[in-house]
């Protein structure tokens, strides 16, 4: 076979990625006013992920490019399923939209195909690239939401090629190597553990060009682990130790006192004074609140604290409730921490945003916007009321 003639034999011959069945839905991107939201959703974070590729191998096409030469196929073998992966990066800029850029390495597939007269026909592709996509979240539950993901990639094919026996391959078409720009889209489901790790599981579909000429899809599903920069995970409330026990004594007898001043105490701190927004972690700046009323009630014996935590309107009942109680649990714990208040004397409850300081027609819609979330700013806050003496 001439070099020339088989040169254009390998533009017909070789492997071709085509798509396999199923064709991947590219979930809707949330709008910006969902009313579910997710702890610490905004900056930025980092990632890797990891699973198995898939892509189709025009077996036919090789068949027909090699009897146009003579060569009849007796066998083709396929590996047409490899592993692959990527690291990424991005930065989400409210609670449903996300840019994302990374690199990926989608594995390498290949064929050998036996001919008569005696020969072999061997072909093997690697497809490595970087991508930049659009991401829309939709959450779900306060920890679980859905991706949906489109984008751009700038992807280089390496091919290799041998021949034997009857098949010969001309070294200048031995190595073709081609980088190109193409699409890519994909779906996924996201649970975070805790406000700094989540897990990811993914599926995508990478549109590649081959270096000989042909368009093809891979599929990639993936399982992987995202960290987000910045965020604090909220260490657990301190457990209250178990009194020894102490022996019985006889009860003195009464002795006729003025009963010690009443201290009901009543303190409103704004919610963003203590707590970024949407988040349960306490500033440093409310940290510092928080002792400056500690240090008010040194001297002081406590009947009864209670603490309530307040979220404005805007969101769904289920996900206020778990937002208000888990600030309202960080400021007990906090309060027990620093001014040695024992934590079984501290009550701590959440209000979904049925008592709001605000009064009706004040704030009005029912959208997320900054002038509305501003508007509800004094219903965001947390209540501490202390019964005691001094």
């Amino acid at each position: 076979m001439k070099s020339d003639e088989f040169d254009q034999a390998i533009l017909e011959k070789n492997m071709k990625l085509t798509r396999i069945s199923g064709r991947l839905g590219l979930a809707a991107i949330a709008v910006v006013t969902s009313q579910f939201a997710v702890a610490d959703d905004l900056g930025w974070y980092g990632g890797a992920n990891v699973g198995r590729s898939a892509a189709t191998i025009d077996d036919a096409r090789i068949t027909s490019g090699l009897l146009t030469r003579g060569l009849a196929t007796t066998s083709i073998t396929d590996q047409d399923r490899s592993t692959g992966g990527k690291f990424f990066g991005g930065y989400q800029f409210n609670r449903n939209f996300a840019l994302e850029g990374g690199y990926f390495d989608l594995g390498k597939f290949g064929f050998a195909a036996t001919t008569v007269p005696a020969g072999t026909l061997t072909g093997n592709i690697r497809l490595q690239g970087w991508n930049l996509d659009a991401v829309g979240i939709l959450p779900v539950t306060e920890k679980l939401s859905v991706l949906g993901r489109v984008g751009v990639t700038n992807a280089r094919a390496r091919d290799s090629f041998s021949g034997t026996g009857a098949v010969n391959v001309p070294y200048s078409s031995a190595n073709p190597s081609q980088r190109d720009t193409n699409y890519k889209f994909g779906v996924g489901v996201q649970y975070a553990f805790n406000d700094a790790l989540a897990m990811r599981v993914e599926a995508e579909r990478y549109r590649v060009n081959d270096a000989v000429g042909n368009k093809g899809d891979v599929d990639l599903v993936s399982v992987g682990l995202v960290y987000r920069f910045g965020a604090k995970v909220q260490a657990p409330a301190p457990r209250e130790a178990t009194p020894e026990p102490v022996a019985a004594v006889p009860a003195p007898e009464p002795v006729a006192v003025m009963p010690p001043p009443a201290l009901p105490t009543r303190v409103t701190f704004s919610a963003d004074s203590l707590f970024d927004f949407d988040k349960a972690a306490i500033k440093p700046e409310g940290r510092q609140a928080l002792d400056k009323f500690a240090a008010d009630l040194k001297g002081a014996s406590f009947d009864a604290i209670t603490v309530t935590g307040h979220t404005d309107r805007i969101g769904s009942h289920d996900y206020n409730m778990a937002l208000s109680t888990r600030r309202a649990e960080a400021v007990k714990s906090y309060l027990a921490e620093s001014a040695g208040i024992p934590a079984g004397k501290i009550a701590a409850r959440g209000m979904d945003g049925a008592d709001p300081v605000t009064k009706p027609g004040d704030c009005k819609g029912n959208k997320a916007t900054r002038a509305l979330i501003a508007c509800l700013q004094p219903d965001r806050r947390v209540e501490v009321e202390v019964s005691g003496t001094r």
